[in-house]
């Protein structure tokens, strides 16, 4: 599922009109955003949490010379299911 068939999901689950439904979306990914760039999480029950991780630095392979390089440290989002979209998800029989 892409964005706009997301935004169309929205539509045909509450009924509302097409901007109303994009601007929900974007509000949703902003506020996310902008939460996990200050180093926040976010969580929602039942559905999961987001959350930004520090990764090392770390020693990698340059696949087309072989040589050994030092990949930087970075700052990564992270998102980990709750319970219940879990369960959702193992129980679509």
């Amino acid at each position: 599922m892409n964005k706009v068939e997301l935004i169309a999901s929205i539509i045909e689950k509450t009924g509302l009109d097409k901007k109303m439904a994009e601007f929900a979306v974007e509000a949703f990914t902003e506020t996310v955003t902008e939460e996990l760039k200050k180093g926040n999480r976010v969580q929602i029950v039942g559905f999961g949490s987001f959350e930004v991780i520090q990764r090392n630095s770390r020693m990698g392979i340059n696949p087309q010379t072989k040589e050994r390089i030092r990949i930087s440290p970075t700052i990564a989002p992270k998102f980990k299911p709750g319970k219940a979209l879990k369960d959702a998800v193992n129980n679509r029989r």
